[in-house]
């Protein structure tokens, strides 16, 4: 941060991206409503994607964001400036999405150790179609396997991470992430994308 004090002492304008996002933060950790207001408004589209995949609908979605928004304001002192601010952001809804996904899970009463495993007939069908058709239908699919497939499939984590974000085990990850790939085709073919 010692950019961004350097800035607010100085009043110099900021020249650089790196400098604006320095100045920013700066304004967000002294807790200014213009600051919080920018960063909410140039990363809440993309975030909102990531809440989407994770949840139900897009209501659920956004209390996820505004929750995942509270952990950023309220940790930002822990951004280790030179890294990513988009990326740590990021993974502070995916880590907010996994939380919203434990609590309910405990609202159900399905046993995912009892699972049978499926076999999936073409893994590969949701690469045929689009993004908005393909969160339609991820969002309909059992908390379970949403969060799997989403942290296998789409945010590149293996199955022994997903285990651990979880609290599930590796097998069990394997199977939601098969029976997630089953039930997205038999959904997509539902609706006539197949």
């Amino acid at each position: 941060m010692d950019l961004a004090l350097k800035l607010t002492k100085t009043k110099e304008t900021p020249q650089s991206a790196e400098e604006k996002e320095f100045l920013l933060i700066a304004g967000c950790l002294r807790e200014e409503r213009w600051a919080q207001k920018q960063l909410y408004e140039t990363y809440y589209g993309k975030l909102l994607g990531v809440c989407l995949r994770y949840s139900n609908n897009s209501e659920d979605a956004r209390d996820i964001l505004n929750e995942g928004y509270v952990k950023v304001f309220r940790y930002l002192e822990r951004y280790k400036v030179g890294t990513s601010l988009e990326c740590w952001m990021r993974r502070i809804m995916i880590n907010t999405s996994i939380d919203y996904y434990r609590k309910e899970m405990r609202h159900r009463s399905d046993d995912i150790e009892a699972a049978q495993y499926k076999i999936a007939e073409d893994n590969d069908v949701v690469s045929n179609y689009s993004a908005q058709e393909i969160l339609k239908v991820i969002q309909v699919l059992p908390p379970a396997y949403r969060a799997v497939f989403n942290l296998y499939a789409i945010e590149g984590y293996s199955h022994k991470e997903v285990a651990e974000s979880l609290g599930i085990t590796e097998s069990t990850s394997r199977s939601n992430l098969v029976k997630a790939r089953v039930k997205l085709k038999e959904l997509l073919t539902g609706l006539g994308i197949v």
